[in-house]
């Protein structure tokens, strides 16, 4: 069984959620939870320093999406470095052209996505995990992107794949029925443990629930047995304006 996890850290934030009184919160979050892998969203350098530097179990793999190397937002994936062998990594732009840094069709912002093949060292099996954050604003980019994340999933020759992120869209939009109308499919809808909780809220849940988080899963080789969403406060705080939400999957 691997627990996959997906959260957006929210960049910076201001007043009492800015950064440096969130990242204690992110941290007791995931050590709390303990993914096996997880997806970050919105995470630029300083979120990867702070993560690397608390989490020493974790090792990951991503870049920052404005230039390939260390400007801008990371859409990286963390793991268990001691749990897992990872290869075959690679990072690409929701764009024309995905293989240099680049923003694509509609899009306000440029958009990235980071995979890796991750291997149990103990038993051999393994499993993709791609992440993204797709565009708040264009919505061909946010259907295109869709298309390119369900394309790389299928370019794996059959292996499991998790697909984590934030999608900026509801369930039902177009994008979202991109991403299900092949072998992927929602966890939240596929596990029979499941959970209705909105994932985002904007520290103002009262104003805004929406459920714009997800992880997509290869019905065909990977099997979630729930879906939650980490919907609780540390302190007394909200520890990002998202909640992060994670699965337990088997693979087939």
């Amino acid at each position: 069984m691997y627990r996959i996890m997906s959260l957006n850290v929210l960049c910076w934030g201001s007043g009492e959620n800015e950064i440096e009184n969130r990242i204690p919160l992110v941290i007791r979050m995931i050590k709390e939870t303990a993914p096996s892998s997880f997806g970050v969203q919105e995470a630029h350098k300083q979120w990867i320093d702070a993560l690397t530097e608390a989490l020493p179990e974790y090792d990951y793999v991503g870049c920052g999406r404005e230039d390939g190397k260390e400007e801008g937002e990371y859409a990286a994936v963390f793991y268990l470095k001691d749990k897992f062998t990872a290869s075959d990594s690679g990072n690409f732009w929701i764009s024309e052209t995905p293989d240099i840094p680049s923003k694509g069709w509609d899009s306000a912002c440029t958009r990235v996505a980071t995979f890796v093949k991750l291997t149990d060292k103990e038993t051999g099996d393994c499993y993709i995990h791609i992440n993204t954050h797709l565009d708040h604003v264009g919505v061909i980019a946010q259907i295109n992107g869709a298309e390119m994340i369900k394309n790389k999933a299928a370019s794996f020759g059959g292996l499991p794949v998790v697909a984590t992120g934030d999608f900026n869209v509801p369930q039902g939009s177009d994008c979202y029925k991109t991403m299900i109308s092949g072998n992927m499919a929602d966890a939240r809808s596929l596990a029979p443990d499941s959970d209705d909780c909105y994932t985002f809220h904007w520290f103002k849940p009262e104003e805004y629930h929406d459920i714009i988080d997800f992880i997509f899963v290869d019905k065909n080789t990977v099997e979630p047995v729930n879906f939650k969403v980490v919907n609780k406060k540390y302190d007394g705080r909200f520890y990002s304006d998202h909640f992060a939400v994670y699965t337990d999957v088997k693979l087939k």
